[in-house]
């Protein structure tokens, strides 16, 4: 009972000392990123890409018993649907971060599986594939979520929210200005092109499968450098959705 006590006062002292980052002093406005911002989101963003491909590479050795490479783009570790979770988490409860637990959770589960459903409903849509498909788990919801991923998606808003958040925006804050402003401008770029290119690779292999042949240098590229071979190194589980894995 004393260290259930003792935990729990551990919690509620390090989400006293959290709060204070969502209430930003004016001594520390000239800080790279400061408060809310462009740049602080975007990092927010990267950051949550990178960590969301160690998270479904783990969870992937764990459910799986074997190592498989887990990512969103085409070049890098990233995962976008973490990262847009997070600014999603981070914009949404910036205001709200005074809300109870409880609240923050259910919040989170909402919030989180409804992007999560939003994502694969846009990119099977835009370009014609599905990364995952939960048909036939505990209240799924099309195949796009459920009632598991919806139950993480609360615990990792909540624990974003009281601890990840706070330590992760004073980190990105220590950034030196000028060093931050230009990593900032070069990463942006180079994510917009990661982004088009794993698209257009993907829109590419679509019409290679209707043997469709390629009529330009664009495609000419597509074809040698981003060939199915490697894609299917890269997306392991995407699809089509009349050919489910």
């Amino acid at each position: 009972m004393n260290k259930l006590k003792s935990v729990k006062n551990r919690y509620i002292e390090i989400k006293n000392k959290n709060i204070d980052e969502y209430v930003k002093s004016e001594k520390d406005a000239e800080k790279f990123a400061y408060g809310l911002n462009f740049c602080k989101l975007f990092w927010v963003f990267l950051i949550g890409c990178v960590a969301g491909t160690v998270l479904e590479t783990f969870w992937a050795f764990i459910t799986l018993g074997r190592f498989e490479i887990r990512t969103g783009l085409v070049i890098g570790p990233f995962i976008p649907v973490y990262g847009g979770g997070a600014v999603l988490m981070t914009v949404f409860f910036y205001r709200l971060y005074k809300l109870h637990d409880v609240a923050i959770f259910a919040i989170s589960a909402l919030l989180g599986s409804s992007f999560e459903f939003l994502c694969s409903f846009l990119q099977e849509k835009i370009v014609g594939t599905i990364s995952w498909d939960y048909s036939g788990t505990f209240l799924n919801i099309g195949g796009r979520t459920n009632f598991m991923f919806g139950f993480i998606w609360g615990l990792l808003g909540l624990c974003w929210v009281r601890f990840v958040y706070p330590s992760l925006s004073r980190f990105i804050e220590k950034i030196p200005k000028k060093i931050g402003y230009r990593l900032t401008v070069i990463l942006v770029m180079f994510m917009l092109i990661d982004s088009l290119l794993s698209v257009a690779a993907i829109w590419r292999q679509n019409e290679r499968s209707q043997g469709i042949p390629s009529s330009n240098s664009i495609e000419n590229f597509l074809d040698s450098y981003l060939d199915d071979d490697y894609l299917d190194f890269v997306y392991p589980h995407m699809s089509r959705p009349d050919n489910k894995k």
